[in-house]
């Protein structure tokens, strides 16, 4: 599967628009799709990202506690919110790398991570990125590249909570560790194969 270049359809045209939330000059965009550690790795790679920050959104409580949010009992949804140069990565771009590197067919669950808290969640800053996303869905169900049904849920950004400094950067910090040896090396290996050709390193 290459989400970047799905055949059943178009790239969508951003020049003009005025319908893009931005930090700057940059593009805000919020993704939960399991454990953050995973998401922060994968696109902390790709050109174009210029900030990763892993944290909390979806619930209703503000401010959750990391031991609140792994009780997946406060709503929220593990996330990166990333700061993006859409001159650089698409929004489109960046979801096709989003739904390469995670399972978006398993409901509240990224392979031993289980919970409302790693589900597959697309928060959107605008209704172009609504839009966008809803047509990758709808693409993505008509190729039948997964033989389960694609359970992302695509919902209007609330809020974003970044996790505690120790959360940030963390496999760049603790890649010995085993659950990076083990769950996000092999997401980090299939990004370099597949995505080599948008990599900063």
């Amino acid at each position: 599967m290459d989400a970047w270049k799905s055949s059943a359809w178009q790239r969508r045209e951003r020049e003009g628009s005025s319908d893009i939330v931005t930090e700057g000059s940059s593009e805000i965009v919020t993704l939960g799709g399991g454990c953050y550690w995973c998401l922060e790795a994968v696109f902390e790679l790709l050109e174009g990202v210029e900030s990763v920050v892993s944290g909390a959104s979806g619930g209703p409580e503000p401010n959750p506690t990391y031991e609140q949010l792994c009780s997946g009992r406060s709503g929220h949804a593990e996330v990166v919110q990333l700061q993006v140069d859409p001159t650089v990565t698409s929004f489109q771009e960046i979801l096709g790398v989003f739904f390469a590197t995670h399972d978006p067919t398993t409901l509240n669950r990224q392979g031993g991570d289980v919970g409302p808290q790693y589900r597959s969640a697309i928060y959107y800053h605008s209704s172009e990125q609504k839009e966008t996303a809803e047509a990758m869905i709808a693409a993505l169900t008509e190729e039948r590249v997964w033989s389960d049904p694609i359970v992302t849920e695509v919902t209007p950004f609330d809020a974003f909570y970044p996790a505690k400094p120790e959360h940030q950067e963390y496999f760049r910090r603790n890649g010995d560790q085993p659950y990076c040896q083990f769950v996000i090396n092999p997401k980090v290996a299939k990004l370099r194969k597949k995505f080599a050709h948008r990599l900063t390193k």
